[in-house]
């Protein structure tokens, strides 16, 4: 059986803890950025051993086609932190650290007793483990298949560079045993358990599995999947991603609601991440205000956090719509600045590079913006603000018909996600743009009935009724004036700068057509 995952490893003097995902020397913090520690740690790990370049490539970078240099950079920004001999690079194979680890490392699989389990500190960010899936079938010999589905689970989810995904060896060494979720969640560390089973016939195989708080003790989220038996490889990577398309927003969600349970001085940094989200989804000033101010308070609990700082921002750029801004192309390079910092210290964070994209579409540079959304996707194909980033630059760079897939498969992937308000919002632009006024008044009132507080959809609703000749277009005119009079002013007496000059007039006939005098 395995040891229970070993936390820290000591390097001279330095301490790198693996589950808390942070590096320190002599107790003080060492900044490091989120590809440097995965490097570190597997390095580390090894206990001076060589590890491969594609080995380092296939483990920091999981499921990515990345270049070389990319690793090249994580070493040199080790070597700048820790001491240039520190890594030794061993020519034709790849790299090991020469400084021995004095403190616990990971041990190998061994029949001696575990020692006492370690009560870990959680991670910052969600973390979850697969436990080996039972097999139920009558043969045995398909537990091979059971393991298979809960491998390819596990590398699902450690696409996601927001999830702390435990490794199988370290989950798998639960098998059999019986189920004790908030001992197996102290010992490995971790918030959420996946647990599922598996039953095949001849030729259909049924998968069930589901999501657990640990802490808690009760689930969150439970499903059956079925699928032909025939492919064996191809059911199980149609589960894996199945699964996780449905948990993930089920975590978010779980995550969303304990930090709005605690007190805000008692928030950490991802917790005040949480928040600030929260209020961002309601899309009006007020929430961009509380926002700003949480991801303020997340980047001071921890400078190295990349996203509160994208986020922030997201949140300048956002400020423009609402109108009033005194100085927009300030606010835009504001906006930027935020953002550029965010990939400074995480060049793989793809809602930096999602934020990035938006900044430069917003800043009318549509194509620049259309190649920032494309390398937030190479990062994480299924992150939905790069969905949504692509959808919208698309949009607003006259490609609307282009816009429309990846705008949906974000709503398919996660319909709950903290991007949702936005998301919409942007689907029903984008059906605008294509000239499908009465898609955009549907989309419209269904975020009037589910986002209340969005009131910038008014403006849209109003264009696209006034387009239809719709008798209510009067109505949702006023009440677009009425509700937000700033920017709707800013709007009409400006053309803002991620509006093309035929998009911005096709908008003011709508509102002309709704009543409006100009």
């Amino acid at each position: 059986m395995l040891a229970p995952v070993q936390r820290d490893i000591v390097l001279g003097p330095f301490r790198l803890d693996r589950i808390g995902r942070s590096l320190t020397r002599d107790g003080a913090p060492t900044p490091l950025g989120g590809r440097a520690l995965d490097v570190l740690i597997i390095l580390a790990a090894a206990a001076g051993e060589t590890i491969t370049k594609d080995r380092l490539l296939d483990q920091v970078w999981p499921g990515l086609t990345v270049e070389e240099n990319n690793l090249y950079v994580q070493i040199s920004t080790l070597r700048r932190v820790l001491g240039d001999d520190w890594i030794v690079t061993v020519p034709g194979r790849g790299y090991r650290l020469t400084v021995p680890a004095t403190g616990p490392h990971v041990t190998a699989e061994t029949d001696e007793a575990p020692p006492p389990a370690l009560a870990v500190t959680l991670p910052v960010i969600p973390s979850i483990a697969v436990l080996p899936f039972v097999n139920m079938s009558d043969n045995p010999q398909q537990q091979y298949f059971s393991d298979g589905v809960a491998d390819d689970i596990i590398t699902e989810l450690s696409r996601n560079r927001f999830l702390f995904v435990i490794t199988r060896n370290s989950s798998f060494s639960y098998r059999g045993g019986a189920i004790d979720v908030r001992q197996i969640a102290q010992e490995l560390g971790v918030r959420y358990l996946l647990a599922g089973s598996v039953r095949e016939s001849p030729r259909r195989v049924r998968v069930n599995a589901q999501l657990i708080d640990a802490a808690a003790g009760n689930n969150l989220w439970a499903e059956r999947f079925d699928g032909d038996r025939a492919d064996v490889f191809a059911v199980q990577d149609e589960i894996a991603r199945a699964v996780r398309i449905a948990i993930e927003p089920a975590i978010s969600q779980a995550e969303l609601r304990r930090a709005l349970h605690k007190s805000r001085g008692s928030l950490d940094a991802w917790e005040a991440y949480q928040r600030g989200m929260w209020h961002l989804r309601k899309g009006n000033a007020e929430g961009n205000v509380q926002a700003l101010d949480y991801f303020g308070q997340s980047i001071a609990l921890d400078p190295l956090f990349a996203t509160p700082r994208a986020m922030s921002g997201y949140v300048h750029m956002w400020d423009i719509a609402f109108g009033g801004v005194p100085d927009v192309p300030a606010q835009i390079q504001r906006a930027e600045t935020a953002a550029r910092r965010a990939i400074e210290l995480d060049f793989d964070n793809p809602v930096a590079h999602a934020t990035l994209a938006w900044i430069t579409g917003g800043s009318g540079q549509h194509d620049l913006a259309v190649r920032h959304a494309q390398r937030a996707l190479a990062i994480s194909p299924n992150e939905v603000s790069g969905l949504l980033s692509m959808g919208r630059v698309l949009t607003f760079g006259g490609r609307a018909d282009e816009a429309l897939d990846p705008l949906l498969s974000a709503v398919q992937r996660s319909p709950n996600d903290p991007f949702g308000s936005l998301l919409w919002a942007t689907l029903a632009v984008c059906h605008y743009f294509r000239r499908d006024f009465a898609a955009c008044a549907e989309i419209s009132r269904r975020m009037l009935r589910d986002f209340p507080e969005f009131t910038l959809i008014h403006r849209w609703l109003a264009s696209s009724l006034g387009h239809l000749g719709s008798a209510d277009a009067g109505e949702a005119l006023q009440e677009a004036i009425t509700i937000l009079p700033t920017s709707f002013n800013y709007f009409v007496q400006h053309r803002p700068p991620w509006f093309r000059p035929d998009d911005h007039t096709l908008y003011l006939e709508g509102l002309t057509k709704a009543g409006w005098k100009g």
